[in-house]
């Protein structure tokens, strides 16, 4: 087992790693869309959704990995009335075949957050 982090993302807000590699599978925990230089996240659902998935992109990237190799992925909406935005930022990342896929309304994400992301990828 070996932890994946990057600078490009934002470190932990608890005790948790950004990634964990085992035998060729990448477990990326929930991202969210903080701005890692300054700490901020932004007040608009797409903007927020936008640095979720270059966090994605980034911790992919430290395991030599990308979107492809993508097979599951978590999504967790603060309001379902986002998820055509969602998908539209989504395709952008994303090509077929799709990889499998939730989308689940919370009452609440960490730091009230709109969205967090987690995906499972394999090499």
């Amino acid at each position: 087992m070996q932890s994946v982090n990057t600078h490009l993302a934002p470190a932990a807000i608890g005790p948790y790693s950004q990634g964990i590699l085992m035998n060729n599978t990448l477990f990326i925990s929930g991202q969210l869309g903080i701005d890692p230089r300054t700490g901020d996240m932004p007040m608009s659902f797409e903007a927020q959704a936008n640095l979720v998935f270059n966090h994605l992109k980034a911790i992919l990237d430290a395991a030599s990995m990308g979107f492809a190799h993508v097979v599951k992925v978590t999504v967790y909406l603060d309001d379902m009335n986002h998820f055509s935005t969602l998908n539209e930022i989504y395709t952008r990342n994303f090509s077929a075949p799709f990889p499998a896929r939730e989308v689940v309304e919370v009452s609440r994400l960490p730091k009230d957050a709109m969205i967090e992301i987690s995906v499972i990828a394999m090499k």
